[in-house]
């Protein structure tokens, strides 16, 4: 074997490895708006709940938005939310804050695309 024959077989197996990397850390992006709403609030018992399956993704993390029990007063910004990835098969899901009250974020048979990002208003 020469040498490039080598180098091309070593970038060979590391592009393997980021790839398989990508996949494992798939995220889902939720961009949303919230309407005239003066504050609101981001539990973490918020999922992606996936249609067929019932399959949760978890709430990873919130941008703009703050955690229950505490408030964000409303700038007109809307809020991110970073959930896990879905799974490859779903091709629709359900956004829904599952909390003991009333009142919980709710998006209802949003249709899967291929960069996962969404965009939503509640």
């Amino acid at each position: 074997m020469n040498e490039n024959e080598e180098l091309v077989e070593i970038e060979s197996t590391s592009d393997v490895e980021v790839k398989s990397l990508q996949s494992e850390e798939r995220q889902t992006i939720v961009h949303c708006s919230c309407g005239a709403d003066y504050a609101y609030r981001i539990w973490p018992s918020t999922f992606l709940i996936e249609h067929g399956t019932g399959k949760r993704a978890k709430l990873i993390t919130a941008f703009n938005i703050t955690f229950a029990p505490q408030w964000t007063l409303n700038d007109g910004r809307g809020f991110t939310l970073i959930f896990e990835g879905l799974s490859k098969d779903c091709t629709s899901f359900d956004l829904k804050e599952i909390i003991p009250q009333e009142g919980g974020f709710e998006v209802l048979g949003i249709l899967r695309n291929k960069s996962d990002v969404y965009h939503v208003e509640f």
